[in-house]
């Protein structure tokens, strides 16, 4: 389990470091939002095969919920990215945070609908294969397009530990609730949509039988 967990922390650590990095430097969206894609795609190749490679407890509450996560590993997985997730923002600084720019309540109908894109997407990915690389080029590529549409209006976090870390360091915590919130609605909707389709698949099969 410690194997895990310290997998948990370096790949959030590294991808909120890596992501909020190019923040502080003032890059491009596109450049911002293919960093964090790029991030969370080297994570996934990197720890994949030790923990999973969660880095994000909306990711692993999904998980958990459709059998992909066992119960005793659900909070010390939590508790290993958000820790991850303050030594990646506390590298960095200042920088990162996420906040809502447009409207309180289009801001959170966005972070609930990409999240729920983003762990859709995962759920479509592992379902397919289970090469590793093939997962993170996918999977990083959905968190880039997300992030490079989205990002403008709520930062598109998508993630409690990506906003908890950057957040925490930088004073800005009155959103984390919301962010918190938001995202693990949008990854349990993904989690219930995809245990209706994995039921109602093996029904088919039955009925095939």
């Amino acid at each position: 389990m410690l194997k895990r967990l310290g997998a948990e922390f370096l790949g959030t650590a590294l991808m909120v470091f890596l992501g909020c990095l190019s923040i502080k430097l003032e890059m491009s969206n596109l450049l911002i939002s293919s960093t964090f894609g790029i991030a969370v795609f080297i994570a996934i190749l990197v720890i994949r095969n030790t923990s999973g490679a969660h880095i994000n407890p909306a990711v692993s509450i999904a998980f958990y919920r459709s059998n992909h996560l066992e119960k005793n590993a659900l909070l010390p997985y939590i508790f290993a990215q958000l820790l991850g997730a303050l030594a990646g923002a506390l590298i960095v600084g200042q920088h990162g945070f996420t906040n809502f720019k447009v409207d309180l309540g289009v801001g959170i109908i966005i972070e609930v609908m990409i999240t729920f894109l983003l762990m859709m997407g995962i759920y479509f990915i592992i379902s397919k294969t289970d090469d590793t690389r093939i997962v993170a080029l996918w999977v990083g590529f959905v968190v880039a397009l997300l992030a490079f549409f989205f990002g403008p209006y709520t930062g598109a976090s998508m993630n409690p530990a990506r906003t908890f870390g950057p957040n925490l360091i930088s004073g800005e915590i009155s959103v984390i609730p919301i962010y918190w919130i938001t995202t693990i609605i949008g990854a349990v909707l993904a989690s219930q949509c995809y245990k209706i389709l994995e039921k109602s698949k093996l029904n088919s099969n039955i009925d095939r039988v």
